[in-house]
């Protein structure tokens, strides 16, 4: 037996051998969280659109403000430019959410659609608030502020302003994906577009019943006219029948053969004596191209005596007749580069709308009430089948000199789905 050193102890016959612990072998270095430069792209992009969106909005604000309170436009060019900005920025990233999950979707599919969602919910304020325009769009513009302000502390966690605003973690590492895209475009060709096109038609039928007063109707059958009658206390009787340019052939013919007798009509158009129309105003070109008829060759009363009841152009001021004619060359020759250029080169006065409402409706109407108080003389039955849009103010006009409303009666003027059907 071998000496035994000291301080040690040999193990013992038949013992096992002693356990060696092992090590375990050095965990590789963790790796770092390295993003791709499209996400580092990303994450700029978003950040450049959260800022332009809060930077459209304050000018929009300070612009609005300054327009409401002094009636200054001073900052009414930087909005437009940055205005330009945010669109195209946000529809490069709401198509790329079609493409990528990548791009965080609860703080910028809101961002992309506040302005055209916001656009088509104030469209009907400004139906029935027109005069009131420029306080909606100061709301509209402090709710934008606020709606990016809120982005911004949500993406942040806080208003840090750090830059970037959105960072490289917040974007997802996920590249394209087929079912992203396959929901996307179907939540846009069956439920968004659809919900817009019937939320625009709905706009539609409002304010085309607001501003005729509910004479002219937009159905989804059809235009409609409303005929009234009104009548006062000595048996006199005035019968509006609003009219259009063009239509169907039909309603013009039934028009024209349920008129009274003994009826005095008041016909529409304006004349020119002293040939001032460089072309002869007619609608026979647009209806051709509609498949519809011209009211001109069309509405023919055959019963009742028919009465022109409209002014001279003569009687119009000198830039209305300027603009007439500019508007019936396009319309007899079309676009061509010659008419183009010479609408570029037309520059009317300020204040041209005002002269121009004046000669068209106002001016017109008083003659035309003037015309009904003197046929009033000699019939009991007044017809005046006018434009529609003359129909609100006349209307007003007779209810003042004692006429009230006694019956109603729809036309279909024209059909929609069967324009052009019996012209083929």
């Amino acid at each position: 037996m071998p000496p035994q050193l000291p301080g040690t102890q040999l193990p013992s016959i038949g013992a096992p051998p002693p356990v060696i612990a092992e090590t375990s072998p050095p965990l590789p270095p963790k790796a770092t969280d390295k993003s791709s430069s499209l996400q580092q792209g990303l994450a700029i992009l978003l950040s450049l659109f959260l800022a332009l969106f809060l930077a459209e909005a304050v000018v929009s604000l300070a612009d609005d403000s300054l327009i409401l309170l002094f009636d200054l436009h001073i900052l009414t060019a930087i909005r437009g430019i940055l205005f330009a900005f945010v669109i195209l920025v946000a529809i490069a990233i709401y198509v790329l959410m079609g493409f990528t999950p990548m791009i965080p979707k609860r703080w910028f599919l809101p961002l992309t659609l506040f302005i055209p969602v916001a656009g088509l919910l104030v469209i009907p304020l400004f139906i029935y608030f027109y005069g009131e325009k420029q306080q909606i769009a100061w709301v509209v513009s402090l709710v934008q502020v606020l709606f990016g302000l809120g982005i911004l502390y949500w993406v942040q966690g806080g208003f840090k302003f750090r830059w970037p605003l959105v960072t490289v973690k917040q974007v997802a590492t996920r590249g394209f994906s087929w079912g992203n895209l396959s929901v996307f475009l179907l939540a846009n060709v069956f439920l968004l577009l659809p919900v817009a096109v019937v939320y625009l038609a709905f706009c539609a039928r409002l304010a085309v019943d607001h501003f005729s007063e509910g004479f002219v109707g937009l159905r989804p059958g059809g235009l409609t006219m409303q005929m009234r009658k009104y009548v006062r206390d000595d048996g006199k009787t005035i019968q509006l029948f609003p009219m259009a340019h063009i239509g169907d052939a039909e309603f013009y013919q039934k028009l024209s053969q349920s008129f009274p007798s003994n009826s005095i009509v008041l016909m529409e158009g304006v004349t020119d004596k002293k040939n001032l129309l460089t072309n002869k105003v007619s609608y026979k070109r647009m209806a051709t191209s509609l498949g519809l008829a011209d009211q001109q060759k069309e509405f023919k009363p055959s019963q009742g005596e028919t009465v022109m009841a409209d002014m001279d152009l003569d009687q119009f001021a000198p830039e209305t007749i300027a603009i007439l004619n500019m508007v019936m060359l396009i319309h007899a020759d079309g676009l061509t580069p010659e008419n183009v250029m010479k609408l570029m080169q037309h520059a009317p006065p300020p204040g041209v709308e005002k002269q121009l409402f004046d000669d068209i409706l106002s001016k017109r109407n008083r003659h035309l009430l003037g015309e009904i108080d003197l046929w009033l003389l000699e019939s009991d039955t007044i017809i005046v089948p006018w434009g529609a849009a003359h129909m609100p103010e006349i209307a007003r006009e007779i209810e003042k000199s004692g006429f009230r409303l006694k019956e109603t009666e729809d036309f279909v003027v024209i059909r929609f789905g069967s324009a052009g059907e019996k012209r083929k």
